[in-house]
This record gives C-alpha cells, structure tokens and sequence, in this order.
C-alpha cells in the first residue's frame, strides 16, 4: 500500500512571457457540468464548488476553463464561486473555438464575428470583467492569421484579455511563430500562453514545439498530464477492459494507451512510483513538473480526494536519473531532446 506524499500549499512559478505568477499546478475544470455517455452530469455545481474550495486551500490561484464546458455551466458556476471571494486573487482562463449554434456555421472558429460574440458572453457568464487568459481552443485554419491577431489584440486593448494563448491538439509551432510574427510587425499582442497535450506517453511535441517556445520565451501549460487517465494504474496490460466501461466503447482510446508500447512505460512509471512512495499519477505529474520548458501541468479531478492525491505531485522531488528513466521509456519524436 502506498502512503501518499503530504499535500503541501502550491507556489507560485512564473507565467512565462506574461509577468503573471501561476500556481504550480493549474486546475482544469473541463468536467464541470459534463454529461456523459450515460446521460449522467460527471460533476454538478454543488461538488464543483467543493473542488473549487479544495484548490483553493491548498493555495491554488489558476483555474483553467472554456466556454464550451458543460454548455456554459462550467463558467456560470465559476463566476459564483468566485462572487464569494476576491477576483483579484485568482488568475482566471478560458478558450473558444467550438462551434455553439447548430446550423451557425459562424459560431464556430476564430473569425471576427465568432471571436467578439464569444469574449461578451464568456465574461457575463464568469460575472468578470476580464480574464487572464484567453486561449484559441484550436487553431482554425479558415481564418487569417492577420485578421486574428488583429481581432484579439482589440480584446487585450479594450481590457477584457489581459494575455493571448494557443491550446493545440497537434504540434504547430510554425502557425504560432508566424501569427507572433504578424502581430509583432504591427505592434499588436502576441501569443505568449502555449496549452499543448503532454505526458509520458504522448510525446508529439518535444523537439521542435518544445525549443521553440524554449527560444521564444512562451509558457507551457500542458493538459492531459495523466493520458486520459491510462497514467493513474486503473488499467492492466493482462485483464479485458470491463464491458461496461467507457473506455471499452471507445476505439481511438484503446488504439491510443492501451498499447505493449505504453504498458512498458508503465512498468517504469509503477517502478519509480515504488521508489519514492507515491501514486502512479503522482510521480507522471512530477515529471511534467521537472521537465525543461514546462511551465505548469493542468490537472482535474471527479473528486476532492483526486483533487488532494493530483496536488500533492507537487512536494515529490525526483531525482534526475529518474527523471532520465522516465523519459527514456518512451522515446519522443526526436531524439535527445
């Protein structure tokens, strides 16, 4: 039985390129309010609020969002959570991206229209008058890069957005420099916030993305740190996957981390979790936390006991021939880096 590492209160590291202070680990909250395949809201307001106080209390000031979460719940229940305490205290993120409107075609993306429409509700949503961040949900390859920069150089000069950042699926680093590129030449605001997938097992963007927001200064908020939950130990690489499991019904998970490939990181990760007498998904986050270039992980949680286990990541301290075995475990896209 693993005896979990004390929890500790989170710090402050610097936002990278922004001149704002993040807590060490910034929490996600993209369950808020999101119903799932059963029909069953994965977290409603009341236990929100309790994850948003446990945070809270452990010292955490950065709460990671969208407006797509829960509908637009997720953000109502933040901003009445927040109503009850000083805004000024908590750095406050959001994205937009996702198409809100069927059969609105312009509800979706980063055009202007789409861009301006969104900030306005969002804000009312959050009862705020402007968020820290403000993240392009994805990168919408229908609109100029000119006419992005430009729109959301409007929303940090009217005051609403105090900083712009880029959430990607997929490494583009080159679309990033080039719109930075446009919006530097015009004396507007560039992305200075990056929020890629990253964890032990998706490895996409070391190399190039990585040394290029290492070159440029950018921060490295990455989501996904535990891989959808294959880094926590839930599944094994000799038992069926329950039927009635969520996973059992989705094929791209399967074919994604229920690999021999990312069962034999696992191994690696189960073993240095033994090491240092912590969870599995404690020791994934603490890697994130000393890799080169990572600014501060996203983490979430069903439950304040989830919560509590994911922040504590925070007070383990691997020693760097760990940290080099975890990264040797699965070899990224380009090699040393």
């Amino acid at each position: 039985m693993t005896n979990a590492p004390t929890q500790r209160t989170l710090e402050f590291t610097p936002l990278t390129g922004t001149g704002l202070q993040t807590s060490e680990l910034q929490f996600g909250t993209w369950r808020f309010g999101r119903v799932n395949e059963t029909g069953e809201t994965e977290i409603d307001e009341s236990r929100a609020h309790a994850l948003l106080d446990a945070y809270a209390d452990a010292g955490g000031r950065y709460i990671d969002t969208a407006d797509v979460y829960g509908g637009g719940s997720c953000e109502r229940w933040i901003g009445d959570w927040l109503a009850e305490r000083d805004r000024e205290r908590y750095a406050i993120a959001s994205k937009i991206y996702w198409q809100i409107r069927d059969g609105d075609p312009n509800s979706r993306g980063t055009n202007r229209k789409n861009v301006r429409d969104r900030i306005d509700a969002l804000l009312d949503r959050l009862d705020t008058d402007y968020v820290d961040v403000l993240y392009i949900h994805r990168w919408d390859d229908q609109t100029d890069a000119r006419e992005l920069m430009k729109t959301l150089d409007g929303l940090v000069e009217s005051g609403r957005v105090h900083y712009l950042g880029a959430s990607t699926h997929r490494p583009n680093a080159w679309k990033v420099a080039r719109a930075n590129e446009i919006a530097r030449a015009n004396g507007w605001e560039p992305f200075t916030v990056l929020q890629p997938r990253y964890n032990l097992v998706d490895r996409e963007i070391e190399g190039d993305y990585l040394a290029f927001a290492r070159q440029q200064g950018l921060a490295v908020c990455p989501w996904s740190p535990l891989g959808q939950g294959f880094l926590t130990g839930k599944y094994d690489r000799d038992a069926d996957v329950p039927a009635d499991s969520k996973v059992a019904a989705s094929r791209r998970f399967r074919e994604s981390y229920l690999t021999p490939e990312n069962f034999d990181v696992h191994e690696e990760l189960d073993a240095v979790a033994a090491a240092v007498d912590a969870t599995p998904a404690q020791v994934a986050l603490a890697w994130l936390c000393h890799r080169d270039g990572v600014t501060a992980p996203i983490v979430g949680a069903r439950t304040v006991e989830q919560l509590h286990e994911n922040l504590a990541a925070a007070s383990i301290d691997l020693s760097p021939a760990q940290v080099d075995r975890l990264t040797a475990a699965k070899a990224g896209p380009y090699d040393g880096l």
